[in-house]
């Protein structure tokens, strides 16, 4: 059983508290419901070998390691493969190279600079494996908690916390709308690789705002298109092979929609084209990437024809 009390006692007296009470209960009852590939999931997490990390850094990389030999490298190479496909990373523990689909941290060195997470209490929604977690804790984050109803990312991030037991984060098997109404209890809120997912951005937007308290802020992460205030791209069907994308607009749009949603001090702190070695099939994630989703003549474009995945990190204040 995944405890929760320490969580529980971290949120006592905040805001969060309330919320905290019940989340034992909740996160049962969702593992109750499980998953068809838990049980194997769960079984690789129980065959990671037993290490003490005397080696933990969490501000250039991600990165853990200690003494130990070739034969408990290879159990551990072995356990993490039972955890494919990694999409985001990379991660290096006790000298095995989980090779990722994305290079996270290539974006994180990109909007880490802007942020000042220093003492903050942080949700990540849509957090993936949780490898931000791990970040943001590098970076100074006083707690962070992170939510995504994948159960694979869930497995990929206990075997993390495995090594990291003491450390103020946790992954929660939920989405954004299991979250009560009116949290207002994080000083910071990241939404990344989420926006272009949902078919009511606005009211993302409002949601994301309801768990920040009154002057925090958001990070929003997403899919963009050049152009005016005016510019919006909606696929008619596919967007580079994903089928749940809904809007792309461009950073002036973004921007209007997240100052009519209430927020101020908007601003755009990057602006990236998403290249084949950023985001690409490795040993450790198999199936097709970026490189199959794009014009073989034209990198530019999608294989549908549509505009190449574009990136913007936009911060905002409630």
């Amino acid at each position: 059983m995944i405890d929760l009390s320490p969580l529980v006692r971290r949120l006592a007296g905040t805001p969060l508290a309330s919320w905290s009470q019940g989340l034992q209960v909740q996160l049962e009852t969702k593992l109750k419901k499980g998953h068809g590939d838990l049980d194997r999931w769960r079984g690789a997490l129980e065959a990671l070998p037993r290490l003490q990390p005397s080696d933990i850094d969490l501000v250039d990389g991600l990165r853990l390691d200690c003494a130990c030999d070739d034969a408990t490298r290879a159990q551990m190479r072995q356990a993490l493969m039972g955890l494919s496909p990694w999409r985001k990373g990379p991660f290096d523990l006790f000298g095995v190279h989980v090779d990722t689909e994305w290079r996270s941290d290539w974006k994180w060195s990109r909007i880490s600079p802007h942020l000042d997470l220093k003492g903050k209490r942080v949700l990540d929604v849509g957090c993936g494996n949780g490898y931000y977690q791990w970040r943001m804790l590098g970076a100074g984050a006083d707690m962070v908690i992170g939510v995504d109803p994948n159960w694979l990312f869930f497995c990929q991030f206990q075997a993390v916390q495995h090594y990291l037991p003491e450390l103020p984060a946790w992954h929660l098997p939920f989405a954004l709308e299991e979250l009560p109404a009116n949290l207002e209890g994080f000083d910071t809120v990241f939404s990344m690789g989420v926006f272009y997912h949902r078919r009511s951005p606005i009211e993302h937007l409002l949601a994301l705002k309801d768990c920040l308290v009154k002057g925090g802020e958001l990070v929003l992460e997403t899919l963009v298109i050049e152009g005016d205030e005016q510019q919006v791209l909606v696929p008619e069907d596919r967007y580079a092979q994903m089928r749940n994308v809904w809007y792309l607009p461009s950073v002036p749009a973004l921007e209007r929609w997240l100052r009519r949603a209430g927020f101020s001090d908007v601003r755009c702190v990057d602006v990236s084209v998403t290249s084949v070695e950023e985001q690409r099939s490795t040993e450790w994630m198999r199936y097709q990437s970026l490189g199959d989703f794009l014009d073989p003549d034209d990198h530019s474009k999608t294989v549908e024809g549509l505009p190449a995945p574009r990136r913007a990190t936009l911060l905002a204040r409630k």
